[in-house]
């Protein structure tokens, strides 16, 4: 899965490379074009748009193969990312977690 990978293909981290994980939230028109965010402005955009690539494929291909797909979480150690379906778009929420947070 596609969205598995997207913190590994970062390669080898440097303090310069360092992003801030996020708190907020952007929701995706069915063209992948950010239609509003409540995410910092520091956030990369070009992660926000690899983000919600994976997500609008994820719901793309569930769709395709008939299952009905309406809600995506990614809970990872360090972030939680939940995507919801909106008729071809997505809103998607990431929300860091705290160390020691379950």
């Amino acid at each position: 899965m596609g969205i598995l990978n997207l913190l590994a293909r970062r390669g080898p981290q440097t303090g310069a490379n360092l992003v801030r994980l996020p708190t907020g939230s952007f929701t995706l028109d069915p063209s992948g074009r950010t239609v509003a965010s409540t995410l910092p402005r520091s956030f990369p955009a070009e992660q926000v748009r690899q983000i919600g690539e994976l997500v609008l494929s994820t719901f793309k291909s569930a769709r395709g193969a008939g299952i009905p797909l309406t809600e995506l979480i990614a809970d990872y150690a360090a972030l939680k990312l939940t995507a919801r379906e909106l008729r071809g778009g997505a809103i998607i929420f990431l929300a860091p977690r705290s160390l020691g947070q379950k």
